[in-house]
């Protein structure tokens, strides 16, 4: 067999995903050519950004050779805390009556800080426990979903959607600066920072050294126990910018919200090249993981197809992604 050839299949193997992804939307576009619109690309993107934001937080954790189940939960957690603490004084059925108008920030403050502190649980039972990430995050997401439950149920709101946010907060998912969407420029800026997180600070490296070879790691003298909490408590964070932008985008909250979103999250990272062998990820390849499973849901719903066909699509291409991705690591070995 020719050098090219073999190139070439190297290719075909390690893009296949994506080949077949162009090619279905290619076949979205002809079937209907609205869907090839300055529109449609715009909100694509904005239904995007919370994705992108809960990825970014679940590629801490794949880097690191973890697993997080728990994500979902925190992202509802978040727009059930926030939005309970943003809502307007006008509003009949407030969660709070007595609470008198808030900040914007301080609702996301401490929506954040729930984030962080249950991703701060996780790591600190992951590392120090020793229990494993699977079955660690599992709990964890038990014990977020029934938290967040039991504070939705509280009366006088008794598991009513949450509705009402003021102006302020409802602008974080809604309004525009410069004529962009805030949702966007929050991506956006999450994007860059994790970037900068990951190539440029000794932290961002301990972290695909851990991934890539914990005992080298230790041996090397690097603190595993440290970045593993760091790197929980980070992905913990980041699920409850991505609830409260949930929240502040669709202009409701349940406890509900965020249900399956950690499945999107793992699938999106491994489609866009992070390994679950650990030590591998990038900020480039992840958002264009999400961006395709969001092309091709909205895609589906466009051209009027079933949405349970999502589900069958999205299905196929995690078992793909991660049968490619076992053979990238049993080449490598």
């Amino acid at each position: 067999m020719s050098l090219s050839n073999i190139d070439i299949k190297k290719i075909l193997i390690e893009k296949a995903l994506f080949i077949v992804l162009l090619l279905i939307l290619g076949l979205l576009i002809i079937i209907e050519p609205k869907f090839f619109s300055l529109i449609v690309f715009r909100d694509i993107l904005m239904q995007s950004s919370t994705r992108i934001i809960i990825a970014l937080g679940c590629m801490f954790i794949l880097i690191v050779a973890g697993a997080d189940l728990s994500g979902g939960r925190v992202v509802g957690l978040a727009a059930v805390i926030a939005g309970s603490l943003a809502q307007s004084d006008t509003f009949y059925n407030k969660f709070f009556p007595n609470l008198p108008q808030l900040p914007v920030i301080i609702p996301v403050l401490i929506a954040l800080a729930a984030g962080l502190l249950f991703g701060l649980i996780n790591g600190l039972i992951v590392a120090k426990l020793e229990v494993p990430p699977f079955i660690a995050t599992l709990g964890v997401a038990l014990a977020v979903y029934g938290f967040n439950c039991l504070y939705f149920n509280l009366p006088p709101n008794n598991s009513q959607p949450l509705g009402g946010f003021t102006k302020s907060f409802s602008a974080l998912g809604g309004g525009t600066s410069f004529g962009i969407p805030n949702i966007m420029i929050i991506a956006g800026l999450c994007l860059i920072i994790v970037y900068i997180f990951q190539k440029k600070t000794c932290l961002g490296k301990e972290l695909f050294a851990v991934g890539g070879n914990c005992e080298a790691a230790r041996v090397s003298g690097i603190n595993v126990d440290k970045i593993l909490i760091l790197a929980y408590s980070l992905a913990g964070t980041l699920y409850a910018l991505g609830g409260v932008l949930e929240s502040a985008r669709t202009g409701s909250a349940t406890s509900t919200y965020g249900a399956g979103y950690e499945m999107d999250a793992i699938a999106s990272c491994v489609v866009g090249g992070c390994s679950l062998s650990g030590g591998v990820g990038s900020v480039p390849g992840l958002l264009v993981g999400v961006l395709i499973f969001n092309v091709i849901s909205y895609g589906l719903t466009f051209i009027g197809i079933s949405p349970y066909w999502q589900n069958v699509f999205k299905g196929i291409i995690i078992v793909g992604a991660v049968a490619i991705d076992v053979r990238k690591y049993k080449k490598s070995k």
